[in-house]
């Protein structure tokens, strides 16, 4: 059997260890499993695909982006809407953004989402917190030497205008801006030729559970795409007050085939 392994974000400013940004409970954890998990399955995982958060300092979902109505910074973790920002409870920094930006999140209410999270600088390419946290970052090198082949890295969240939780598409595409449409390459390159796609890393609350979404949708609207998908569970942390997101991730994971494993119940099916 053809396992390919997704690992959405594992990086060092999603752990729960000293100097991260936006730390995870039980992110650091999650990937020691994980770095276990690959070194004991090299033989058996015949790919990997790795999503790195990647982002400048200053971009619509962080706090660099935005002040309050009185010339403040913003707080980390405040929800921002296009009324507010039209009411002037919220400016863009660089006031010129101030219509694309409400035009954005217009377009995410649409979609069902009244608004965004504004959160703590992190993972700014180039950085120790963009690194892949150590234990992984081990075990992948130590698969490629075993393998003879390279782990395949991919960059999400350059675009500055638009949160990008999932690797395949931003949460607000934008035509003009390639990289924000949805990447139907890369997501045939991980269901072809897979038996099964094996999903892991952070945070399950936002980018794993994007990242699934979007998988399962292109898994939907393909005719000859089949492989079996599976949410390790036990290799996932919740951001602290979205833990009902996981759970709704879960569920409705397992309404649609996915399986829900830990690294221990996978292994016996490996």
């Amino acid at each position: 059997m053809r396992n390919h392994l997704l690992i959405i974000d594992p990086q060092n400013d999603f752990c729960d260890i000293e100097g991260a940004a936006l730390p995870v409970a039980g992110a650091n954890a999650d990937l020691q499993r994980l770095a276990d998990f690959i070194e004991a399955h090299t033989d058996s995982i015949s790919d990997i695909t790795v999503t790195l958060d990647s982002h400048a300092s200053v971009a619509v979902e962080r706090t660099t982006f935005w002040l309050t109505r009185e010339g403040q910074a913003v707080a980390p973790f405040t929800f921002i809407t296009a009324e507010s920002v039209a009411a002037g409870e919220f400016t863009p920094r660089d006031t010129s953004l101030t219509a694309p930006v409400v035009a954005m999140l217009e377009q995410l209410a649409a979609a069902g989402r009244p608004g965004m999270v504004v959160w703590p600088v992190h993972c700014v390419t180039g950085t120790w917190g963009h690194n892949i946290q150590g234990d992984v970052a081990r075990a992948l090198a130590s698969w490629e030497m075993a393998r003879q082949r390279s782990v395949s890295k991919v960059l999400k969240g350059e675009y500055p205008l638009s949160e990008h939780f999932g690797v395949f598409e931003a949460d607000v595409p934008v035509p003009s801006v390639p990289g924000t449409l949805f990447n139907r390459a890369l997501a045939a390159s991980i269901a072809s030729g897979a038996d099964r796609v094996v999903i892991a890393g952070q945070a399950s609350s936002h980018c794993v559970a994007a990242s699934h979404d979007q998988f399962r949708r292109f898994l939907a609207g393909s005719a000859a795409l089949f492989p079996q998908v599976v949410l390790l569970r036990d290799c996932m942390s919740p951001v602290t007050g979205f833990e009902h997101l996981a759970d709704a991730l879960f569920e409705r994971a397992r309404a649609a085939g996915t399986q829900v494993l830990s690294t221990q119940e996978l292994s016996r099916g490996m």
